[in-house]
């Protein structure tokens, strides 16, 4: 049963459509995020489920009780923690301070709150530097403070809204697998905000890709990047080749089509359940790098093309490659001992099972 209902939620700014009557149910315990780019509408959909913004139209339902219809609900009294992007710690007061600064605005005893803290500190890693000011702190630790806080009154709800982005590199490495840990153990039901598609795979247990204030898939990671029901989507999460073309026949009894490209009169794809099986509809036939295969010379099967290295990228574990075939570029993940070299010919494999139809 979910735990937090969005139901028809409409948002506006002026002549701005922020969020697009979306509908959207996430389950009790689980760890979902709304993914896109800027201005699609993510961070909106947040607000409006912390109460930070007042939709035109829609409701929210968190634990049954809904937040809107039956009156407007603050912030305070909807039972969630929040971590924005900014850390939002205070400077002049201390790592203590700034965690029970919430608690210390409620009727609690000043035992109690010593308790809850001495518990979060250790829960989040910060025991010892509760006598610190956030200015002594690293990045990564002023990160846990902003934790910290959100979860010292045990909410029902965590929201997170891109709380690594301004972290460096291996520092938001890692604190992704510790907030998904944390959170994991505690069974919070939570909802987290990026732009930045490995964290969205890293962290959830499902997606939610949004464009232009809609959503457009929901799924798992792998489902989501498996499985894409659009080109934005598909092209939003990891790298993928597009190649335009026309289905000329579908194989029956099976999810296999034949599609003319520049390049060839059949190359054989999957549908991967999207509709896409009249013949002389427009589509591309879309494949990752990585699932693209190189040859010296061409084996037995499907979808084998010679083609001339263009661009030649080392990057450590692997090569990436620009290929021409007949005018079209495919780009290929390699692995790094391939000793060709720029302007020498190579043969390609399309993994017919990876090499999916999408709509124009």
């Amino acid at each position: 049963m979910a735990f937090i209902e969005i139901r028809n939620l409409f948002k506006r700014y002026k002549k701005v459509t922020a969020v697009n009557r979306i509908r959207l149910e996430v389950k009790k315990g689980e760890l979902l995020t709304l993914l896109g780019p800027s201005g699609c509408g993510k961070t909106t959909t947040l607000r409006c489920i912390a109460g930070l913004e007042k939709p035109e139209e829609g409701d929210i339902i968190i634990d049954g009780k809904p937040m809107i219809s039956g009156g407007f609900v603050p912030p305070s009294k909807r039972g969630i923690g929040m971590m924005f992007q900014n850390y939002a710690v205070w400077p002049h007061m201390k790592v203590y301070s700034n965690i029970v600064y919430g608690l210390r605005l409620q009727n609690i005893s000043r035992q109690s709150i010593k308790e809850k803290a001495k518990d979060v500190l250790e829960l989040v890693g910060l025991q010892g530097l509760d006598d610190r000011y956030p200015g002594q702190l690293s990045g990564g630790q002023q990160q846990r403070v902003a934790l910290a806080r959100a979860l010292i009154r045990n909410p029902k709800v965590l929201l997170l809204d891109e709380p690594l982005s301004n972290l460096d590199a291996k520092l938001r490495e890692k604190m992704r697998f510790e907030i998904k840990s944390l959170v994991k153990r505690m069974g919070i039901t939570s909802v987290y905000v990026t732009h930045d598609q490995a964290e969205a795979m890293v962290i959830s247990d499902r997606i939610v890709v949004m464009e232009k204030g809609n959503i457009v898939q929901i799924g798992s990671p792998r489902e989501i990047y498996e499985k894409p029901a659009s080109r934005f989507v598909a092209d939003f999460i990891g790298a993928m080749n597009f190649i335009p073309g026309e289905v000329v026949s579908v194989l029956p009894g099976s999810d296999e089509v034949y599609v003319r490209t520049e390049f060839s009169d059949k190359l054989l794809c999957r549908s991967a359940g999207v509709d896409v099986t009249t013949p002389g509809q427009k589509v591309y036939a879309s494949i990752r790098p990585e699932d693209v295969e190189v040859f010296s010379e061409p084996p037995a099967g499907e979808n084998l093309f010679k083609g001339v290295i263009a661009n030649k990228a080392y990057l450590g574990n692997f090569l990436f490659l620009f290929v021409n075939i007949n005018g079209t570029t495919i780009r290929v993940q390699a692995p790094h001992q391939l000793p060709q070299e720029e302007g020498h010919e190579i043969v390609l494999s399309l993994n017919p099972q990876k090499c999916i139809v999408l709509p124009e």
